[in-house]
């Protein structure tokens, strides 16, 4: 087995991340401590001027009109949960689609069970995308958001989120990107595209440590997604109601602030490397997979066959080996480490049609993946394929 590792599941998480990350979180542990907006003391000033930074930082990633409009959440699906149950009420009815992660699936499910949302799933083509169209035609009266996938974490899929945002604005119906899969990866500005609320984990695309998250709120629309959770904020100290303004109104009790440090970091990162050279880089080894893993025998690759229509996530199905199988062997034998099964996206594998193989084995390289970290994925592969024709 080879001593040198090769991660290939940066879809679930990015990994490694920048040095930086790394040093900027030892110095706030080792050094400073301080927790943010709980004092005046130099250290808690010093930590409260970073989240600042870090937070007009993702403001600029996103294309905010203002760094307020981000509050800062958990994850990527504390970020969704806060628009869908802070948004959502009795009598409404939501567009969503097959490509969706159960981050959405799931409170639709819990909310739809707790009374009564109605809402309407669209499907996608034999490429995973949907058609805009199917969402104009699902509109109703009651119609009050849609939500969709901005890339999937199964295929890789880049769904129409402009068009579908347009066809939502012109019925004055809210739009939700979850853009878990798409930031970091792909260009977005929600204040020049038809986006009104967007969803994202800090630790995939934007490199950021796990515990991060961010989600965008337009300004005018704070005032009809109530907070989920209530507490201390530092600020209006003297109120027992939680604060109306945001970013506060979302982010209630001690931030994650290692984590916000270390997401500062890589936000800056992000920014000196820029967004067109980690797309060029993973668009190059996404292709290199997809030209080689359409020629292996017993596998089939779901999703846009042509590059630029899918981000850098590749999967695949074999109908004779299950996908943990697999992904067991490239991790003993090849030191390669990937992701297998469903994916946390079960309506998406009905659609692929692999949920009677297990689901599919995920191949996603990231910023650091290496042109020969690629080429020894594909010559294990090769090996397996043949060995399992044989």
């Amino acid at each position: 087995m080879n001593e040198q590792l090769i991660y290939l599941d940066n879809a679930a998480t990015s990994y490694p991340k920048p040095d930086t990350v790394y040093t900027a979180i030892d110095e706030y542990n080792r050094h400073c401590g301080a927790p943010v907006g709980r004092g005046a003391y130099r250290k808690s000033v010093e930590v409260q001027s970073d989240v600042d930074q870090c937070r007009k930082l993702a403001a600029e990633v996103l294309g905010a009109s203002r760094p307020e409009e981000v509050s800062f959440t958990f994850n990527g699906t504390d970020s969704l949960n806060t628009v869908i149950h802070g948004l959502l009420r009795p009598g409404d009815h939501v567009i969503t689609s097959d490509v969706e992660h159960n981050s959405v699936l799931r409170p639709l499910q819990t909310l739809k069970q707790r009374w009564g949302l109605e809402v309407t799933y669209i499907p996608a083509n034999a490429e995973s995308v949907v058609d805009p169209l199917a969402f104009k035609q699902a509109l109703r009266k009651n119609t009050r958001l849609i939500i969709l996938n901005h890339a999937s974490n199964v295929t890789g899929s880049i769904q129409p989120i402009d068009e579908v945002g347009e066809i939502a604005r012109e019925a004055g119906v809210l739009f939700l990107v979850d853009a878990a899969q798409s930031v970091g990866h792909l260009p977005l500005n929600v204040s020049a595209q038809p986006i009104d609320f967007l969803a994202c984990p800090g630790h995939k695309g934007l490199l950021g440590p796990l515990g991060t998250g961010l989600v965008y709120i337009r300004a005018d629309l704070a005032e009809q997604v109530e907070s989920l959770k209530q507490g201390g904020t530092g600020t209006s100290s003297e109120e027992e109601t939680q604060p109306l303004t945001q970013p506060d109104k979302y982010e209630a009790g001690n931030h994650n602030t290692p984590g916000l440090v270390g997401l500062k970091a890589a936000l800056e990162y992000l920014q000196d490397r820029g967004l067109e050279d980690i797309r060029r880089h993973e668009q190059e080894l996404t292709g290199c997979l997809l030209e080689s893993f359409r020629s292996l025998s017993g596998f089939e690759v779901p999703g846009p066959q042509e590059v630029a229509d899918r981000v850098g996530v590749v999967s695949l199905i074999n109908q004779a080996v299950e996908p943990q199988v697999l992904a067991s062997i490239l991790d003993e034998n090849f030191g390669i480490q990937v992701r297998a099964g469903l994916h946390c996206a079960p309506r998406i594998h009905d659609s692929i049609r692999s949920v009677e193989w297990g689901g599919t084995i995920r191949f996603s390289p990231g910023p650091f993946t290496t042109r020969s970290q690629i080429e020894t994925t594909l010559s294990a592969m090769q090996e397996l394929a043949v060995s399992f024709s044989v």
